[in-house]
């Protein structure tokens, strides 16, 4: 965990052109196209925006010099989070379609309707879609540099204060997690062995378990008090020095800002 975790903020730190571009164009960018892509229609028409966002999603990553086989990586480790909500969608009657066609299947007991199906279908093209420009975003852009430019586009300093310290917590508290692994295993302890009884294994997964929220409890009022006496509070990000855009920022900006709503205008016009 802390291992993928410091290999994403390494990666997020390299110099490329996709790196070097300015964070508030890269979040203008993706968010414009999540918006675009979320609020398309579900139809087969995804299918004709899908290509050409696919294209600037697969050009940038080409352009930033990372790695294909990191992309699919982290690709892989979040597929999970949404496929099994869409997998799911396939044994049930879809409001969005009047009929509902049953598709014959050798266990009847599960029945799968070719509406859903393709409804599925659409939802899972969206969502590659959002995963890959949220995983470009993260590997190429800091998150320092991602909560700076949130403050200068008018994003309240006290949510980037608190997503700063949630993000940042996140490899403390891998490393706390890493720790009491690394202790259980070093007194033989294994959840799955069948010769421990049931009842013992719960039990120490259970003090585990608490002794990791203890912890966690105690380092954040430790980095509470720290922040305190380095006169650190809500209005940190308040004083951010204002930065231009450059001319290549302001041409990536302007180019794939009017390119991504005519691609999905036009597609919605001639397919629907």
């Amino acid at each position: 965990m802390i291992d993928e975790l410091t290999s994403i903020d390494w990666d997020a730190s390299r110099s490329s052109f996709t790196h070097n571009l300015d964070a508030r164009v890269k979040l203008i960018l993706v968010l414009l196209m999540i918006i675009l892509v979320v609020s398309y229609p579900i139809s087969w028409g995804i299918v004709y925006i899908a290509i050409p966002f696919g294209l600037i999603i697969a050009s940038l990553w080409a352009l930033s010099t990372l790695p294909v086989k990191t992309y699919l990586t982290r690709f892989v480790m979040t597929l999970p989070f949404g496929f099994f909500i869409i997998f799911f969608q396939i044994f049930f009657k879809n409001s969005h379609y009047q009929t509902a066609t049953e598709i014959p299947l050798p266990f009847p007991f599960f029945p799968v309707y070719y509406e859903s199906v393709e409804f599925a279908t659409l939802l899972l093209l969206k969502f590659l879609l959002c995963i890959s420009a949220i995983l470009l975003l993260s590997s190429t852009t800091p998150m320092q540099e991602l909560l700076k430019a949130g403050r200068r586009l008018g994003l309240p300093s006290v949510m980037a204060l608190s997503l700063g310290m949630m993000i940042r917590y996140l490899f403390l508290f891998a490393t706390m997690y890493t720790q009491i692994h690394h202790a259980l295993q070093g007194r033989n302890f294994d959840p799955w062995a069948k010769d421990l009884p049931y009842r013992y294994r719960i039990r120490t997964l259970g003090y585990a378990m608490g002794v990791l929220f203890l912890r966690a409890y105690e380092q954040g009022e430790r980095t509470y008090s720290a922040m305190l006496c380095r006169g650190y509070g809500s209005h940190a990000l308040d004083h951010l020095q204002k930065k231009a855009l450059t001319h290549i920022d302001l041409i990536v900006l302007t180019a794939l800002g009017i390119a991504m709503p005519v691609i999905t205008a036009s597609a919605f016009f001639l397919y629907g």
